[in-house]
C-alpha cells in the first residue's frame, strides 16, 4: 500500500511512539532560532524577492509574484470608463465576501449605514472557511491582553506595529463575544464556559475553537447573518480599481461581473477592503490551504490607489499540511492536533523539535530536517515529515 521508505520509517514511528507520547522536547532558545530563521525559512531567501520600482513601496523588497501584479497595468483603460453611470449607490462599500467582510457589513448595517457586499465568488467563500484550529482571546482569570500582547510581539519576533498589536489583544475578548452573541457554537463546559487550549507560542490556554472546523463555523454564522438582515450580495463580481475623489479619497469601486465581463460602477462614500491574503499566488512554488478567492486582490487594489502596503515581503507559512497521498497534498492539519499532543517526527522516528514552537520556527525546522539533515520521508512526490497523533 506504501512505497518502501515510507513503509520503513513508519515502522519507526511505532517503535519510539510511547517514548515519543511521553517526551516534552526542550524549546529553542532565541537565538537558536534567529540562525534557523536565517537559514532555512523561505522569507529569508533573498534571490525570491524583488525590489519594487513604483508605488508607496518603492523601493522596498517584495515576492517576485506579488511584485507582479503590484506593477502591472490595469485592466481597463479610463477612457472606457464612463463613472456617471452608477449602478450601485451605497453609504458603505465592503469588497469581499468572507469573515472580515462579513463582519464589517454587519457592524456597517447595525450603524444605520447603507451598506453592500460585493465578492468574486460567493458570500462566505474565503479563507475563514478554511480555518480549522480557533481564534485567540485572553479571557481567562489566568491570563490578560497584556501577557497575549507579550506572547504575540515575541513570537512576531518583535516586528508587529505595536498600535495594531494592541487593538488586536485587547479587543480579542469583545470579538469572541460578539461572535458567541451571534450564535456561534464554541467548544464550552457543561456549565457553559468556553473551552481553550494552547496554540504555537502561546504561554496560555486562549485558543477558543468550534471542534475542527473553527472557521466553518464562524462563515457559517456570519453569512447566515448578513442574509437574514437582507444585505444586498453582489457575488461573482470582482472589484478591478478603486475610484478615488477629488481629494484622493475612494469614493467607490469599479466592478467586473466574472461570468459576463460586464463593467458596473458602485459609488460609496466608504469603502472598506477586505480581501484576504495571497497564498493561491504560491510563493516559491508553495502548496498552499487557501482558499481559491486569496490572489492579492485587495493589496493590488489599494496599492494601484496609493496605499502603502505592511509586511509585503512576508508570508505564514503553515506548518502542518498533506504531503502524502497526493491526492490531498496541501491539505491544513490544524495546529490544534499538536496543541492536544501531536510530535513532529522524522524518517527515523525522533522527535526533532517541540511541537508548539511558532510557526515560522516550526517550518523552518521542517525544512531544516527535510534537507541539510536528511531526515525526511520520501513520499514519491517530494520530502515530508510525520505528524504523530497518538490521541
Amino acid at each position: 500500500m506504501y512505497p518502501s521508505d515510507i513503509t520503513e520509517s513508519l515502522k519507526k514511528v511505532e517503535a519510539n511512539r510511547a517514548e515519543n507520547t511521553a517526551m516534552e522536547p526542550r524549546r529553542m532558545t532565541a537565538d537558536e532560532k534567529d540562525e534557523l530563521l536565517a537559514t532555512y525559512h523561505p522569507d529569508y531567501r533573498q534571490d525570491q524577492f524583488e525590489e519594487l520600482k513604483v508605488g508607496a513601496n518603492k523601493g522596498e523588497k517584495a515576492p517576485h509574484e506579488l511584485a507582479d501584479m503590484l506593477q502591472a497595468n490595469s485592466r481597463i483603460k479610463p477612457e472606457e470608463i464612463d463613472l456617471t453611470k452608477i449602478d450601485y449607490d451605497v453609504d458603505v462599500l465592503v469588497i469581499g465576501g468572507g469573515g472580515a467582510g462579513a463582519s464589517a457589513a454587519i457592524e456597517a448595517d447595525n450603524a444605520g449605514a447603507n451598506v453592500m457586499v460585493v465578492t468574486k465568488l460567493r458570500m462566505g467563500d474565503a479563507n475563514t472557511m478554511m480555518a480549522e484550529g480557533g481564534i485567540q482571546a485572553a479571557d481567562k482569570p489566568n491570563d490578560s491582553p497584556a501577557i497575549h500582547f507579550v506572547d504575540a510581539y515575541g513570537g512576531g519576533h518583535f516586528a508587529a506595529k505595536k498600535e495594531l498589536l494592541y487593538r488586536l489583544v485587547t479587543e480579542a475578548p469583545e470579538a469572541i463575544q460578539w461572535l458567541n452573541n451571534l450564535g456561534v457554537e464554541f467548544d464550552k463546559a457543561p456549565d457553559g464556559t468556553m473551552i481553550t487550549t494552547h496554540g504555537g507560542g502561546t504561554s496560555r490556554k486562549r485558543m477558543h475553537a468550534a471542534k475542527d472546523y473553527s472557521g466553518a463555523e464562524i462563515m457559517r454564522t456570519l453569512r447566515d447573518e448578513v442574509l437574514n438582515r437582507e444585505i444586498p450580495v453582489v457575488d461573482f463580481t470582482s472589484a478591478i480599481e478603486l475610484i478615488l475623489d477629488e481629494n484622493g479619497n475612494a469614493a467607490g469601486a469599479v466592478l467586473m461581473n466574472m461570468e459576463t465581463k460586464e463593467i458596473l460602477i458602485a459609488r460609496a462614500k466608504t469603502v472598506i477592503i477586505a480581501t484576504g491574503g495571497a497564498g493561491r499566488m504560491h510563493y516559491q512554488g508553495f502548496p498552499t490551504s487557501n482558499h481559491y478567492g486569496a490572489t492579492a486582490d485587495g493589496l493590488v487594489l489599494g496599492y494601484r490607489a496609493g496605499a502603502k502596503l505592511l509586511y509585503a515581503e512576508t508570508l505564514q507559512y503553515h506548518p502542518t499540511g498533506a504531503a502524502f497521498p497526493e491526492q490531498i497534498f496541501g491539505a491544513l492539519v490544524t495546529e490544534k492536533v499538536r496543541s492536544l499532543g501531536a510530535k513532529l517526527v522524522n524518517r527515523d522516528g525522533k522527535v526533532f523539535m517541540h511541537p508548539l514552537e511558532t510557526r515560522d520556527v516550526a517550518a523552518a525546522s521542517i525544512i531544516r530536517e527535510c534537507t541539510d539533515r536528511g531526515e525526511g520521508v520520501d513520499t514519491g512526490s517530494g520530502l515530508g515529515v510525520w505528524l504523530d497523533t497518538p490521541m
